[in-house]
């Protein structure tokens, strides 16, 4: 049904009333203003839950086929709410096709913030967690981490210095978050720059050790 390369676009489902719309109507709406550079490029859109879905929350169930999309003001998607602060802004409306559940669903191992991800076909069939789905420059310090026994996190948003940033890979520890960048892309003073696995098994081990993947909230955060 799809090629390898097809475009596969991760979106944040916070709302059963969203999921609703997607399953009984076939369409699910995007903020351009947020909306990744390729997202009418993608040929399927997978469901990332929040915590309102219960159970099911902080994992991907379900995927459908984009069978196009159109430019429409809010107002236009949900006559209902006109007088909603964002009427007039645009939003992409995604067309689909039906829903699809996975035999195996794609879990965040620890919660984290996900607002979109964009990967391919022969990645989100093979994925066995979020962290799978990513593609960027940590690609081989990634699967090397994994096989030295440890959960990186990939794409981690961190705040240092009242700067946000996103670095390739990161390690939750016990006392803090071993931050690790690849190249020269932008990061915090303290993140490891291009380090091998001595470097940052040293670091993590400066930090009390890695908190263990557990699909529950790190402490003092909380699901949007």
């Amino acid at each position: 049904m799809f090629h390898p390369d097809d475009r596969v676009l991760v979106a944040v489902m916070n709302n059963p009333r969203d999921f609703e719309i997607a399953q009984d109507e076939g369409w699910y709406r995007i903020p351009l203003r947020h909306a990744p550079p390729a997202t009418t490029e993608a040929a399927v859109l997978a469901f990332y839950f929040t915590k309102a879905f219960g159970e099911e929350k902080w994992a991907i169930h379900w995927y459908a086929p984009v069978l196009g999309h159109e430019l429409a003001r809010r107002r236009d998607l949900l006559p209902g709410e006109a007088d909603h602060p964002r009427s007039d802004e645009p939003y992409y409306k995604m067309q689909l096709g039906p829903l699809m559940r996975l035999e195996h669903p794609i879990y965040s191992l620890r919660w984290r913030r996900i607002a979109f991800i964009e990967t391919s076909w022969d990645r989100f069939i093979a994925a066995e967690e979020i962290n799978d789905l990513y593609i960027s420059g940590g690609d081989g310090l990634f699967v090397t981490l994994k096989e030295a026994g440890f959960w990186p996190e990939r794409e981690f948003k961190i705040r240092e210095g009242d700067v946000d940033y996103t670095v390739d890979l990161a390690i939750p520890c016990r006392k803090g978050t071993v931050a690790i960048t690849i190249g020269e892309r932008p990061a915090p003073p303290s993140a490891l720059r291009n380090p091998d696995v001595g470097a940052i098994s040293r670091a993590v081990q400066e930090m009390g050790g890695e908190r263990s993947p557990s699909i529950r909230p790190l402490e003092g955060e909380e699901d949007e």
